[in-house]
C-alpha cells in the first residue's frame, strides 16, 4: 500500500501545480524514485506519457476557465504553461477539436480528462511469475550511453545501430562466454540501466556483457554491481518478432500487479533485461 501512497502522493502534486511550473524531479520525489523510475512506471501503467497526461489536464482545466470566467485567451494561455496565444490555441484544437474562442459559447462539445489515481485492480488468477535470488557482486562491461528522458534517440534506437555497425557481435566476442554462476542459456550480451547517477532528467544505459577471466575489457566502460536480493520476471517462450510485446507485458504487470501487493520497495538503482535462447526459442528475464 505504500508504493500505492507515494504514487498518488506524486499524482497530488501535479494536480496541485497545473497552473505552475512542474519539475520532473519534484514529481520523482514525491514517489521515491528517480526521474526515470518515474516517467518509466507512469507510462507503462496508465499507456500515456506523464507530459502527455499533464498536457491534457491543463487543458481540460483551460477549457472549463474559459467556459466560466471572463479572462483573456493569453492569460489562461500563459497560466497553463503555453508559451504563446499560438501554441496554446493549436494544442487546444488539437485536443478539444476547437479554437480557444469556440469554447466560449453555449453548446460547444468539450473534453474532459479527470485526474488520474492509482488503485489495485483485481484482474483475476493469471499468476505473475518470479523469483527472489541475492547475488553477489559482479562486473558488466561494455557500450555506454547516456540518454535525455526527453530527447529523441532512445535504447532501441542504440541497440539498431549497434547491431548494424557490428558493435554488438564484437563484444559478444570480448565477453569470452557466459560466467559459470549464470544460466547458460542466456545470450552474452545483455543491457542494464540506471546504474549510476548522472545529470537530472538524464540516464546510462549501457549494452553489456558479464565479465569474467577470459573477457577482453580495455576498450569498454566497466561498472561493478555490488550484492543485492533481486526480483527477477522471466517471459514465456517467444519468437523475436514477439520481442517488444513481450517485454512491455513483462514491465506492465510488475509495476501494476506485482509492486502493489508484493510487500517490496524497489531501491532507486539499476535494471537489468536479459535474453536468452531455450529448445530453439527465446526468453527474457527483467
Amino acid at each position: 500500500m505504500d508504493w500505492l501512497m507515494k504514487m498518488n502522493r506524486a499524482l497530488d502534486h501535479i494536480e496541485m501545480n497545473l497552473a505552475n511550473e512542474i519539475v520532473l524531479k519534484d514529481i520523482a520525489q514525491c514517489a521515491c524514485c528517480s526521474s526515470h523510475q518515474f516517467q518509466r512506471m507512469f507510462s507503462f501503467i496508465t499507456n500515456v506519457s506523464l507530459a502527455e497526461y499533464i498536457r491534457r489536464r491543463r487543458l481540460t482545466l483551460a477549457a472549463i476557465e474559459l467556459q466560466n470566467s471572463d479572462t483573456k485567451v493569453v492569460d489562461i494561455a500563459v497560466k497553463y504553461g503555453f508559451e504563446s496565444p499560438v501554441s496554446f490555441a493549436r494544442a487546444f484544437y488539437a485536443l478539444h477539436g476547437v479554437n480557444p474562442a469556440k469554447a466560449r459559447e453555449e453548446g460547444t462539445a468539450l473534453k474532459v480528462y479527470p485526474r488520474l489515481s492509482f488503485l489495485i485492480s483485481i484482474k483475476g488468477a493469471e499468476p505473475v511469475n518470479y523469483r527472489i535470488e541475492t547475488k553477489e557482486s559482479f562486473e558488466v562491461f561494455g557500450l555506454e550511453r547516456i540518454f535525455s528522458l526527453n530527447g529523441q534517440e532512445t535504447p532501441a534506437d542504440f541497440w539498431k545501430q549497434s547491431h548494424e555497425n557490428g558493435e554488438v557481435e564484437r563484444l559478444a566476442a570480448h565477453a569470452g562466454g557466459v560466467p559459470d554462476f549464470l544460466n547458460p542459456h542466456y545470450y552474452q550480451v545483455h543491457s542494464v540501466c540506471s546504474y549510476t547517477a548522472t545529470e537530472e532528467e538524464t540516464f546510462p544505459y549501457m549494452l553489456c556483457a558479464f565479465k569474467k577471466e577470459t573477457s577482453t575489457t580495455e576498450e569498454y566502460t566497466v561498472i561493478s554491481i555490488p550484492v543485492y536480493t533481486w526480483a527477477i520476471f522471466p517471459s514465456e517462450p517467444f519468437t523475436w518478432d514477439q520481442f517488444d510485446g513481450v517485454m512491455e507485458t513483462l514491465y506492465q504487470r510488475f509495476f501494476t500487479e506485482w509492486l502493489p501487493t508484493a510487500g517490496y520497495e524497489q531501491v532507486n538503482g539499476l535494471e537489468f533485461e536479459i535474453t536468452g535462447s531455450k529448445d530453439g526459442r527465446q526468453f527474457a528475464e527483467l
